[in-house]
């Protein structure tokens, strides 16, 4: 039986402290009313290490089973409570378990099942916690959490084939990158003795002294480089943690040459599937707005968003705003405007958020097919470079001797 730690005042409205176990946080205020103590705050003393593991992610895919399950067992009229049992119990994700099970007892308690979400943020994220609670308070809530495990198994499923798809890429560049370290650390020198000579007489070609120069600085300072890399390395990941850094990296994502237009629809296709989703659930268009925004994965992106969202509370229309902030193409401007005019916006954003993934999926396989032969002919250049640098100094020997 859990500890609860409480500070209360008695009948002479002296403020008390102390401690009290109960099963539950209703079972420890009835207990304090019995003693005559009125409670100020009721705490819950919870070892640390068990909101340790709270901080940890899930995966996408089983929150998606979690939030379909859940759908699936209230629809079959099973309670609440009930069906937040069976979940916590059939839940492989240990993780997920212990998060289960602080929800349950919440909600045991008599709080909300959003309420009780809330406290697990990087669990459940604000677009599911948002979900439920509209679904609470407008009577949809099967319906919320079905539509929130579809929305959630789309992104895993974007976020698979993305990742499938620079798979290859990257391991190319992994392996060019060994390849011409080898050769200029261990394979350069080799012939430096060599040309000594050509050296000591400045008849050294330029490339080939390039060369030799990078590989005596590999060779002598690669400590010293491995180290300042490593340094840089932790200094711009603490400097992205930052809302100066965010934003910085969330521009440069938009304005990239290659990926920068697929960043872009990916993040307003989310921005377009969650102001729809929310908005078919009878959320507010503010409050769906500023959810929406936050999910789009884009600070850029999102500071426009807010922006336009004033312009909403004004009574302005939402197409006009999205269009002046410059970051949504002008095909799906037109379909806002429509929809709003024929007052289906709901679902055309839905709809908008399929075309938008399609095509991007689409953009995404030709770019990587292209990235790919790009990444061997700069691999096959680099080597050709080292190659003619080993042997432009062999011939000017030849032809001198």
């Amino acid at each position: 039986m859990p500890d609860f730690a409480y500070i209360a005042r008695n009948l002479q409205g002296v403020k008390v402290s102390g401690t009290v176990a109960a099963a539950s946080e209703r079972e420890a205020l009835s207990l304090l009313s019995s003693q005559s103590l009125f409670p100020v705050s009721v705490t819950n003393e919870e070892p640390k290490n068990k909101t340790f593991s709270f901080s940890r992610r899930v995966s996408g895919q089983t929150m998606a089973q979690a939030y379909g399950q859940l759908a699936a067992l209230l629809r079959s009229g099973v309670s609440l409570l009930r069906s937040l049992k069976v979940l916590r119990e059939q839940s492989s994700s240990p993780v997920l378990h212990e998060v289960l099970d602080d929800v349950y007892e919440r909600v045991e308690d008599g709080e909300m099942l959003a309420d009780a979400m809330s406290r697990h943020p990087r669990i459940f994220g604000e677009m599911g916690i948002n979900m439920v609670r509209a679904g609470s308070e407008g009577g949809f809530l099967e319906d919320a959490l079905e539509r929130v495990s579809q929305f959630t198994e789309q992104q895993e499923d974007l976020k698979g084939r993305t990742m499938g798809a620079l798979a290859y890429p990257v391991v190319l560049g992994v392996i060019g990158t060994t390849i011409v370290s080898i050769l200029v650390v261990f394979f350069v020198p080799k012939f430096a003795e060599m040309f000594d000579r050509l050296r000591e007489a400045k008849e050294m070609p330029m490339l080939t002294e390039a060369l030799l120069i990078v590989s005596e600085t590999i060779r002598g300072y690669g400590i010293f480089l491995a180290a300042i890399a490593v340094v840089l390395y932790l200094w711009l990941r603490n400097h992205l943690q930052t809302e100066r850094g965010r934003r910085q990296l969330d521009y440069v994502k938009l304005k990239a040459p290659l990926f920068g237009p697929i960043w872009q629809s990916l993040a307003v296709a989310r921005f377009c599937r969650v102001l729809g989703t929310l908005m078919h659930n009878g959320v507010s268009i503010l409050r769906s707005l500023e959810i929406a925004s936050a999910a789009a994965g884009n600070v850029v992106l999102s500071e426009a968003i807010t922006k336009a969202s004033e312009n909403i509370s004004s009574g302005n229309s939402l197409s006009r705003p999205l269009a002046a902030c410059g970051h949504f193409p002008a095909t799906v401007i037109e379909m806002i405007s429509v929809a709003e005019e024929a007052n289906t916006l709901d679902k055309v954003l839905i709809e908008v958020a399929d075309n938008l993934e399609r095509r991007t999926s689409r953009k995404l396989d030709l770019t990587v097919r292209l990235l790919e032969p790009i990444m061997l002919l700069v691999l096959a250049f680099v080597v050709l470079l080292v190659v003619i640098a080993l042997i432009l100094p062999i011939f000017k020997m030849f032809n001198t001797i």
